[in-house]
Formats: C-alpha cells, sequence, structure tokens
C-alpha cells in the first residue's frame, strides 16, 4: 500500500486524538494522544526544551494510517540511551551532530511501539514508509541522522529491514509467572534470598510505615503537589531539575486516571515516600520515586515489592522498574537486552559507529549472562 500524504506536523494538537489513539489502542500509556499533549501543554516539550515535536504521520482515505513520535533534538539529556560519545567525535572533526531526529516518548525508558499502523493494515510496509519518510527528513533538513529508542519487536525488525544500525542495552524486568500471592513468589526464591526479602519487608512494616494505592483520579491537587515535591527531591538530590512539571502530572491524572498509579508510604499521618507508576494492560512500569524519611529498606519496598505485589494481585504479567540497578536483582528481576535503531546519515560515521555497535552489543550480551548468575530464583541461572 502506498501513503495518499505524508506530513510532519509540530503539535500532537493538529492530530485528531480519536484517530491517534486508534493506532495506540491496547499499547502503553505512553504512546497514546493524551500522554503526548500533556507534554506538550505543560512545556516539558516544544520551544526551549530542546525536543522539539515533529510527529510523522501517513493518511489514507479512510485517515491516520500509520504515525510516529518524532522530535527534533538539540541534545541527548532525556533519552537513556546514550549518545554523548557520538556527538563529540562529530565535534573533534568539526562536524555537527545536532540537531537530529528521534523517536521515543521523552523521559521514558520503557520499551515500546515507535511506529504506529492501524489494525487491518500491512504493517510491515506502512513502517517501512514510515522509516523512508524519516531517512527523507535527514536529507531535507540536513540532520545528522535518526535514532529510535526502545524498540518493540516489530518496530525493531522494521528498522533492521531498512539497514539501521540495531544497538543493544541491558534492563532488569520481572515476570509474573502465575504467582498467586507475595509469598507464593518468594517460595521460588533460594531459601537465603527468600529470607533476605522477607526481613526487608519486616523492616519496613516494623517501622510503622504502611502503604496506600492511589490512581490518578484519586490525587486531589493538594496531595499532587505533594508527591511531586517528593519526586522532585530525588532529582536535586542528583543536581538538576526534573524533566516533568506538575502541571504535566495534574494532566495525566485528569486525563488518564487509571494509567497514573502512586504509592504512598504514610508513617502515622504523614507522607514519607512515594513510588510513581504507569501501567498499561498487561505491564506495570516504575517512574520515580522520593523520600521524605529514612526507614530501613524503604526504597526496596516502595519501588519493587509494592510493585510486584500490585503485579500479581492485578494479574499483571511484567514490570518495567526503569534503568539502572544491579540491586534489582535480588528482589527477582532479571536482566533483558532493550533495543534502539539508528539512522546515521553520514557513511563515514556509519561505518565507524557499525563497528563500534558489534563490540558494545558482545559486551552487553556477557553482562547480562553474567547477571543472570545472580538472579535469586532455584534452578534459573543461566547454563555457562
Amino acid at each position: 500500500m502506498a501513503a495518499d500524504r505524508i506530513e510532519f506536523c509540530a503539535s500532537i494538537d493538529q492530530l485528531d486524538p480519536r484517530q491517534w489513539n486508534t493506532l495506540a489502542d491496547g499499547l502503553q500509556p505512553f504512546a497514546r494522544h493524551e500522554f503526548l499533549a500533556a507534554l506538550e501543554h505543560a512545556g516539558c516539550v516544544g520551544p526551549g526544551t530542546g525536543w522539539q515535536p515533529h510527529y510523522l504521520t501517513l493518511h489514507d482515505a479512510a485517515g491516520l494510517a500509520g504515525a510516529a513520535a518524532v522530535y527534533l533534538k538539540t541534545h541527548s539529556y532525556g533519552e537513556f540511551v546514550f549518545d554523548f560519545g557520538w556527538a563529540q567525535a562529530y565535534e573533534r572533526l568539526g562536524r555537527r551532530y545536532y540537531p537530529k531526529l528521534t523517536l521515543a516518548t521523552p523521559f521514558t525508558p520503557a520499551t515500546g511501539p515507535r511506529l504506529l499502523v492501524r489494525a487491518g493494515l500491512d504493517q510491515a510496509s506502512i513502517a517501512a514508509q514510515l522509516l523512508e519518510a524519516l531517512e527523507r527528513e535527514t536529507q531535507a533538513r540536513g540532520v545528522s541522522g535518526v535514532h529510535a529508542l526502545f524498540l518493540d519487536e516489530r518496530s525493531r525488525a522494521a528498522c533492521a529491514a531498512r539497514g539501521w544500525l540495531l544497538r543493544r542495552d541491558c534492563q532488569f524486568h520481572w515476570s509474573n509467572r502465575g504467582y498467586a500471592s507475595f509469598e507464593d513468589y518468594l517460595e521460588s526464591f533460594t531459601a537465603e534470598k527468600r529470607k533476605k526479602a522477607r526481613r526487608e519487608r519486616r523492616r519496613v512494616a516494623e517501622s510503622g510505615v504502611r502503604f496506600e494505592t492511589r490512581f490518578g483520579g484519586e490525587l486531589d491537587a493538594p496531595l499532587l503537589e505533594r508527591i511531586y515535591a517528593l519526586h522532585r527531591d530525588t532529582f536535586v538530590r542528583h543536581g538538576h531539575e526534573p524533566y516533568l512539571t506538575p502541571a504535566f502530572f495534574a494532566e495525566v491524572a485528569r486525563r488518564l486516571p487509571e494509567s497514573l498509579m502512586v504509592k504512598l508510604a504514610v508513617h502515622g499521618r504523614t507522607l514519607v515516600a512515594v513510588a510513581i507508576f504507569f501501567r498499561s494492560q498487561d505491564t506495570l512500569y516504575g517512574r520515580y520515586w522520593g523520600s521524605a524519611a529514612d526507614f530501613h529498606s524503604l526504597h526496596f519496598e516502595t519501588c519493587y515489592h509494592q510493585g510486584i505485589e500490585f503485579c500479581i494481585e492485578r494479574g499483571l504479567e511484567r514490570f518495567e522498574p526503569g534503568t539502572q540497578g544491579e540491586h534489582k536483582v535480588s528482589r527477582g528481576f532479571e536482566p533483558q537486552l532493550t533495543w534502539s535503531a539508528h539512522f546515521i546519515a553520514d557513511r563515514q560515521f556509519r561505518s565507524a559507529i557499525a563497528q563500534y555497535l558489534e563490540r558494545e552489543g558482545a559486551a552487553v550480551e556477557n553482562y547480562a549472562l553474567e547477571v543472570q548468575e545472580h538472579v535469586p530464583f532455584r534452578g534459573r541461572r543461566s547454563a555457562r
């Protein structure tokens, strides 16, 4: 199928929410029109942020047939796939790496669909047309390349078919293997690791901290303000302001009330910590955390054990708690390869980056195998 019309637009508000969400039906909240619009309305992306919306759309006689959330980037922050070294190499040779095009949900290191296609159409054909349009756009705008981040399998296959360079990284994800309860889950641990997990949970309980689950529709303005303050404090401690604003969380809570979930850690009548999550039909995504008190094991309980327990209770299949953190392994999170794909316009740089990615990819796979040796489960270490 050939597209009737391929366009780029500077705001998600120029696109019909119903048609966009038809493409994203059943997918992550991060792919939905409401989420992307909240980023724009709150000023998280747009003028002055280095994330200029540049949505790609493909139309046929029935309307929106395919789309991709694309951004014209003037830096590499908020992506979680690090290419700063590539930019420095360009600069050393007097070349410009920025601007570049990025396919991603801003500030969201979660694997998902990057090439949205309407159900019933030839998925591979539409995806190929979207990618071809992006390749042409690099020439039209004179940008260094296109970077598609945290790709699901279908998007990765489409990029590979067009010869884009594939890059691997490693996160730690939790899988629900039909556990009936958290205790049932702990029974899959070795005795030593099971004892440690129980001790962590007991310490939090004995400190008098209890937990409440709230969805977006249950968060009033004062509570959202307190949640945001705790989340911001974590960023400030690391030397910078958070990417997301109070206005973003307020809009997402209102427009995606069942997708936003928070775990409140309460001591007496005081909110002492919070973990912010998003959820899809089958997956929980851990995003942010903040605390105002130092209770033993509170971070592990709030961000990981509470999330796992929520998945078991709700029948969710997976829990992706974000980037980094080998400390997650002892709590039952296992190494999982993540993928990005890169179209580098300059042939010389493309060849050099391809060689680098081959070496890096081998190292990432070896790392994942090494980490798998330390999972807490009985009989599920790698056979090396």
